[in-house]
C-alpha cells in the first residue's frame, strides 16, 4: 500500500500534539517513562512533541526530564502548511487539543490525506460524525487509521462491550441482544477538556437545529444504517436486573454512539436487534432514588466552576483515583433470562491518569501492527479489540474480568 511505503521513509514514529497542555504532559510522560527514548532494546521508539510554541515545548521537555535531544516540531491549527509538514513526518498522531470540533477539523483532514494514523480523546459526537462524511473516503484511500474516543471516552466502554460479547458466546453460544453498561464507583475528575467540549457542543446545538438532531440520534454515527430503539438514558430508573436506581451518566451520549459503531462496522456480530444503554448506579430504596435524582439534576459541567482545559488535579489525586465499570449481558427465552456480568476497572483516575495510559497504547496498538484494520474512521473495539485489551491489561493498570 502507498501510505505504508510512505510511512516507512518517516523520521517519527509519534508524535503528540498539544504536549503543553494538561493533558498532553501526563501521556509524554508516560510514553517517556514506559517507553524511553530511542532506547533499542524498547523498540527503537522515535518520537517527539509538537505545539505551537518552542519555549513552552522546551519547557515541558525540561520538566519531564528528558533527554535535551528530545525532538520538538512547531505546528499550528491555523497554519495549514506546518500541519501538513507534520503529519508527514510521522506515523501517528496523538492529538490532546479539543475542544476538536474547533481546533481538530484540519488535523483529522491532513492525517487522512497524508495516510497518517491519528488517535483523540473526542467526545463530541456531532464534530465525529462530519469528519466521518468529510474524511472518510480519503482515508480509506490512503490508508490513514482515524480512531476517535480513546481515553476513558470511549476505550473501557467500547472494549468492555466487546469483552462482554466474547464471554457470552463462549458460555452460551451466541451474543447478548441486551447489555448494560453500568459505572458501579468512580473517584476523580472529568477533564476540563470534557467539560470545554460539552459547553461548545451545546453552542454548536443552539445554532444548528441539524447538530441538535444528530446528539438525540443513537445512530448518529451509523451513516445508512438504523438498529433497535435504543434506551435514551436521560432519567432516573430503578433497574430490575440489579435491583438497584441508576442515574444518568455523562459519557453515554457519546459511550454507546461509539459502542453502536463499533457493531455496525464489525458487521453486526450481536445481532441485528442489539440494545445498549448506560447509567450510573446509585443504590437501592429511597436513599439510591435521591440521589439518582441528585445526579439527574447535577449541571456543574456546564458551570463557571467546573474544570478547566490546563488544570488538573495533582499527582496524588491522579494516582488515588480509580473506576469500577459493570457490563450485564442478558438473552431472555420465555421465561429464562441468560445473564453474564465482566467488570472493566482502572487504577487512576478516570479523566488523566488513566486517560494519558490508554491514549498512548492505543497509539502504540497501532504503530506496532498489532491492528490489522486498514485506513477509515475506526472506533477502538473495531480497530483494535483483543490487541488493545491486551496492551491495557499489560501495561496500563485496566482490567477485565468475567463476574458471574
Amino acid at each position: 500500500m502507498l501510505a505504508s511505503a510512505q510511512q516507512g521513509q518517516r523520521p517519527f514514529d509519534l508524535l503528540i500534539y498539544g504536549a503543553t497542555g494538561f493533558t498532553g504532559r501526563l501521556v509524554a510522560e508516560y510514553i517517556l517513562r514506559q517507553y524511553g527514548l530511542r532506547d533499542p532494546a524498547r523498540g527503537n521508539l522515535r518520537w517527539g512533541l509538537v505545539g505551537r510554541n518552542a519555549d513552552k515545548l522546551a519547557s515541558v521537555r525540561d520538566a519531564l526530564g528528558a533527554p535535551a535531544d528530545l525532538p520538538l516540531v512547531l505546528a499550528d491549527a491555523q497554519d495549514p502548511a506546518s500541519l501538513a509538514a507534520m503529519v508527514a513526518s510521522t506515523r501517528v498522531v496523538i492529538t490532546t487539543v479539543g475542544p476538536y470540533q474547533l481546533y481538530g477539523s484540519p488535523l483529522v483532514a491532513a492525517c487522512a490525506a497524508a495516510g497518517t494514523d491519528y488517535v483523540d480523546l473526542c467526545g463530541e459526537p456531532a464534530w465525529m460524525r462530519a469528519m466521518i462524511d468529510a474524511h472518510e473516503a480519503a482515508a480509506k484511500a490512503s490508508g490513514a487509521r482515524i480512531v476517535f474516543s480513546c481515553g476513558f471516552d470511549s476505550i473501557p466502554f467500547d472494549l468492555g462491550v466487546l469483552f462482554l460479547q466474547q464471554q457470552f458466546r463462549q458460555r452460551f453460544g451466541h451474543a447478548a441482544p441486551r447489555v448494560k453498561g453500568r459505572v458501579r464507583k468512580m473517584k476523580g475528575t472529568f477533564s476540563g477538556g470534557t467539560a470545554a467540549s460539552l459547553k461548545a457542543t451545546m453552542a454548536a446545538a443552539a445554532a444548528d437545529p441539524r447538530v441538535l438532531e444528530l446528539l438525540r440520534d443513537s445512530f448518529s454515527l451509523t451513516p445508512g444504517h438504523r438498529g433497535a430503539p435504543q434506551p435514551h438514558g436521560m432519567k432516573p430508573l430503578f433497574d430490575e436486573s440489579l435491583q438497584s436506581w441508576v442515574a444518568p451518566f455523562i459519557m453515554a451520549p457519546i459511550n454507546t454512539r461509539n459502542v453502536l459503531r463499533s457493531h455496525w462496522l464489525m458487521g453486526q456480530p450481536w445481532g441485528q436487534d442489539f440494545v445498549y444503554d448506560e447509567m450510573l448506579i446509585t443504590g437501592p430504596g429511597e436513599k439510591g432514588e435521591q440521589m439518582a435524582q441528585a445526579i439527574a439534576a447535577d449541571k456543574s459541567m456546564m458551570g463557571k466552576d467546573g474544570p478547566k482545559p490546563g488544570e488538573g488535579p495533582s499527582l496524588a489525586e491522579r494516582e488515588s483515583g480509580y473506576y469500577d465499570l459493570l457490563f450485564l449481558g442478558e438473552c431472555r427465552h420465555g421465561e429464562q433470562v441468560e445473564r453474564l456480568s465482566v467488570a472493566v476497572k482502572g487504577d487512576r483516575d478516570p479523566g488523566y491518569g488513566s486517560t494519558s495510559k490508554m491514549i498512548s497504547e492505543a497509539a502504540l496498538c497501532l504503530l506496532q501492527g498489532e491492528a490489522t484494520v486498514g485506513g477509515g474512521i475506526w472506533t477502538p473495539a473495531a480497530a483494535m479489540g483483543d490487541a488493545l485489551i491486551a496492551r491495557l491489561r499489560r501495561h496500563a493498570g485496566i482490567s477485565f474480568e468475567t463476574e458471574a
